[in-house]
């Protein structure tokens, strides 16, 4: 038993610890990852869904060309508002 004990793995136990560390790291950037990509995805749902709420609510009048319009300018004001009002909750959720 050279070396100061002895060590059940085999190997270097720092170099194992090392490749341990790094190994975690990789898992730890991997989890990040995926709750970004949950974050977004959660925060366009919800935001297309307050848009097709509000998009609801409206009750355009004139003919069929002039209430596609009236839902399309609606749509390009209220969506990125929901986008943003439920990207910064969700924010200001996760950082508590």
């Amino acid at each position: 038993m050279e070396g100061g004990g002895f060590f059940p793995f085999g190997g270097d136990p720092e170099e194992i610890m090392r490749g341990l560390r790094e190994f975690a790291e990789q898992q730890s950037e991997s989890v990040k990852e995926a709750q970004r990509e949950q974050f977004a995805t959660l925060t366009l749902n919800t935001a297309v869904e307050l848009t097709a709420a509000a998009l609801g609510k409206l009750q355009p009048s004139g003919g069929i060309d002039e209430q596609a319009i009236a839902l399309r300018d609606a749509m390009r004001v209220l969506f990125p508002e929901a986008v943003a009002l439920v990207s910064a909750a969700r924010r200001g959720f996760m950082h508590e």
